[in-house]
């Protein structure tokens, strides 16, 4: 059996960007280009862990910068009042910006 593969996300981002564990997220890799879909297994809250596992980890590279993007399905007037929540981690202190 072959690994299909997931992004590890420290818990404490989850709940700021509102994802939920096993939730599929698309991942665009600003360095390199790359985009691939896979689903989100949550790391150790507090840690500031991103990883990329198992087939998916050969499209980014450790420094890498990351979007993580992660979609709902709104009716018309969700839609004109949905409000995103966009979260920027500082790397030098894995604390929210």
């Amino acid at each position: 059996m072959q690994y299909v593969g997931s992004i590890t996300i420290d818990e404490d981002l989850m709940d700021a960007a509102n994802i939920v564990e096993n939730e599929k997220v698309q991942i665009v890799n600003v360095n390199n280009g790359e985009r691939l879909e896979t689903y989100v297994i949550k790391a150790e809250r507090g840690s500031g862990k991103i990883c990329m596992n198992g087939p998916a980890a050969r499209k980014a590279a450790v420094g890498d910068i990351i979007i993580i993007i992660s979609y709902a399905l709104l009716d018309a007037n969700e839609a004109k009042s949905f409000k995103p929540n966009i979260i920027f981690p500082d790397t030098a202190t894995n604390k929210l910006i």
